[in-house]
């Protein structure tokens, strides 16, 4: 047992000690005195894996702890979010500093021993599994197992483009490493083999994938459910793959990391194999305290097992601090200054592409970035949303050049192919490209697009609305992080007809509405796309589900109806304003706008006064002051009518006291798009005769 009373026995006792194990050993125990503390959490991984990512951060990692946005720094991502704490230790000890949103550093550090000591608690910067946009020095929201993987793979890509795009001779301004701490749940989730399968067919060989092989779950034993061959699998994947068969081998672990930064041709996987013990002979089954804290009685004998303080919590001895001020400090410094030197000199020689680095890394829009948009003219017949959405788009690209992306093998489809100068494929030989084939993983493609997001490009990525749902996880941690990740969803209602209900979304409108922070629009002409798309290019945090019909959508003729400007507002008066008192009122979204417009021509005729409202976006709507959404809603009137091709789900609170809501109860069916209106009464007949309907009951009262 050991016993510390004074700063003399403190320098006695380091001295007598490797440093090197010491600042191991300091985040093994601020691991298991923070989840004690909490009474929460996960001790295990932190423990096994400090000498791993004391290494990794010590030795390797180019990381400025004074400025951790430093655009070339390398990124590490704990894809076992769950192991927080020891992500949080390194943060600490390597005294990063918090920077705020409006990327100023504060000098204030990112976390505080007390943060540590709160370590699960209320406002502390160490919440359970860490997170982007709270905690400085943490690259992405982790939690879910395989995302850190996967998005992984996306800051890999990213930094993959930003180098082809940026980097000239003398001029390296973009050649940052991804290293992603990934255990047996991460290689057992689907989106990590998506997105690792992708990864060695592009040859990144800027990431490195660090797996730790602990063979525990919350479970128990991973041979309950998990015998494969990682090593195989991620060979036959392209990858390189290593071995460390001791996590506490710190001269192996070097050996690895430099194997990974010599191999150039393919991303490289890391197997480490550890155990989850610590050193006390009372810890037989590991298995429990995979997930759970250790207890006072095993902490302190832990602690005696390592020659430890057994009466200190949370210690950290000055010597550590040094030690990490004196490597990756110092090494993180001097790496940011001469870059920060180099982009000055590059501002000079390249001022066009500075200013584009710039804007990029800073989200702002470069001058007369809509210039090039269409204005689509009125058109009966109309064009297809996602074909006025494809038009749009590549008038973007040709002054936002940082706006790249794909589909999950579906972009002839969702017309999201980037064309003309510059734009070509992103591929193992072209990582210039701007058209990313994510092939058939929505998953995966929606976690890429997050990490390429955090690194400041403007990603987009696009596939059929009912498959959001394979994206969902990720679409909702870019909520969570207030990234702007663009998620293009075509084919968006039951009138893609023949395809039938496997391919019909009923429910996701409404799921993706359910989502906080998540930006949903759905908008009714070609004009309102375009407006749709200017709203969207000038989001900072907020991710967007952009939603687009497959069938053609009249252009509506703006001399008669309402600006589509109207779609900034989330919701606006489209035709009928000058009626204070309507006796009908339609709301309605996407195509369905059409139909209510051609049902309100019907109701005119019958001496009917009535008021159409385009709603495009619940989410931009209520952000509205009230006034406004009081008059958009229009309460005055006698009938008050919603339409769309979809869930009902959440209509009746978006507006209230809606006196009918057609919509969608059950799912769809094959068949011709006629015979699905027909079927599921979206026709103008059945609209009118709702509205007539509701008039009549009204009549009664």
């Amino acid at each position: 047992m050991v016993m510390l009373k004074t700063k003399q026995e403190e320098r006695s006792y380091m001295s007598n000690e490797s440093i090197e194990q010491k600042c191991v050993d300091t985040i093994r125990t601020l691991s298991m005195d923070a989840v004690q503390a909490a009474n929460s959490g996960h001790p295990g991984t932190p423990m096994a894996m400090a000498p791993v990512a004391y290494s990794l951060w010590q030795e390797f990692l180019r990381f400025d702890p004074d400025d951790p946005i430093w655009p070339n720094r390398d990124r590490f991502v704990l894809s076992i979010g769950h192991a927080s704490m020891l992500l949080y230790s390194l943060i600490h000890l390597t005294r990063v500093k918090a920077v705020n949103p409006k990327y100023e550093t504060t000098g204030q550090p990112s976390v505080a021993l007390e943060d540590i000591k709160k370590f699960r608690q209320l406002d502390s910067r160490c919440p359970g599994h860490p997170e982007y946009r709270w905690t400085s020095g943490v690259e992405t929201t982790t939690g879910p197992l395989g995302q850190g993987v996967a998005t992984s793979v996306g800051m890999a890509m990213a930094g993959k483009w930003m180098g082809a795009t940026f980097n000239k001779p003398d001029f390296s301004m973009f050649d940052f490493n991804v290293y992603a701490l990934a255990g047996d749940g991460c290689m057992m989730e689907g989106v990590s083999s998506e997105a690792a399968s992708l990864a060695g067919h592009l040859r990144l060989a800027n990431l490195c994938v660090i797996y730790d092989n602990n063979r525990i779950t919350i479970e128990g034993k991973t041979d309950l459910a998990f015998s494969e061959d990682v090593a195989t699998r991620f060979i036959s994947y392209g990858w390189n793959v290593t071995r460390v068969g001791d996590a506490n081998d710190l001269e192996m672990l070097r050996r690895a990391f430099q194997t990974f930064e010599a191999t150039t041709d393919r991303p490289t996987l890391i197997i480490v194999d550890s155990h989850i013990a610590y050193g006390s002979p009372h810890m037989q089954d590991t298995s429990g305290a995979h997930g759970a804290p250790l207890g006072e009685e095993e902490i302190r004998l832990t602690k005696e097992a390592y020659g430890w303080p057994t009466d200190k919590q949370f210690y950290v001895p000055d010597a550590v601090y040094d030690h990490f001020k004196n490597g990756i400090g110092n090494r993180g410094r001097d790496l940011r200054d001469a870059w920060m030197t180099m982009f000055d000199k590059y501002k000079d020689r390249y001022p066009e592409l500075a200013e584009q680095l710039y804007q990029m890394q800073h989200r702002q829009l470069p001058a007369g970035w809509d210039a090039k948009l269409s204005t689509f003219p009125p058109d009966a017949k109309g064009v297809p949303g996602r074909s006025a959405s494809g038009k749009v788009l590549n008038e973007l690209a040709q002054t936002i050049p940082w706006l790249i992306g794909g589909s999950a093998d579906l972009a002839p489809s969702t017309n999201t192919r980037l064309v003309g100068s510059g734009a070509g494929d992103y591929s193992a030989a072209n990582y210039a490209g701007k058209n990313i084939h994510f092939g058939v993983r929505e998953h995966a493609m929606a976690s890429i697009l997050n990490g390429m997001s955090l690194c400041k490009v403007r990603p987009y990525g696009s596939g059929f609305m009912v498959f959001s749902d394979y994206a969902r996880p990720a679409i909702r941690l870019s909520a969570l992080m207030e990234i702007p990740v663009v998620h293009i969803f075509t084919h968006d209602s039951i009138s893609i007809g023949e395809d039938g209900p496997t391919h019909q979304p009923i429910e996701h409108l409404a799921s993706l509405r359910a989502i906080p922070g998540l930006i949903t629009m759905r908008p009714a002409d070609a004009n309102e796309i375009v407006e749709a798309w200017k709203f969207i290019a000038n989001l900072r945090h907020e991710p967007v589900a952009l939603v687009l019909s497959r069938q053609a959508l009249p252009t509506l003729d703006r001399t008669k109806y309402a600006a589509a400007s109207g779609v900034a507002r989330g919701a606006y008066v489209l035709y009928g304003a000058e009626h204070e008192s309507p006796d009908v009122c339609f709301f309605a979204t996407g195509s369905e706008v059409g139909l209510c417009i051609d049902a309100t021509s019907e109701l005119e005729a019958q001496g009917h006064k009535v008021r159409i409202v385009s709603m495009p976006s619940w989410e931009i709507f209520e952000q509205q002051d009230e006034a406004y959404r009081r008059d958009v809603l229009s309460f005055n009137a006698k009938a008050r009518i919603v339409v769309e091709e979809g869930s009902t789900l959440g209509w009746s609170c978006t507006v209230e006291n809606a006196d009918a809501v057609l919509g969608m109860k059950t799912f769809g069916a094959s068949a011709p798009i006629k015979a699905l209106q027909d079927k599921y009464g979206f026709t103008k007949e059945n609209v009118v005769n709702t509205a007539k309907s509701v008039l009549q009951q009204k009549n009664k009262k």
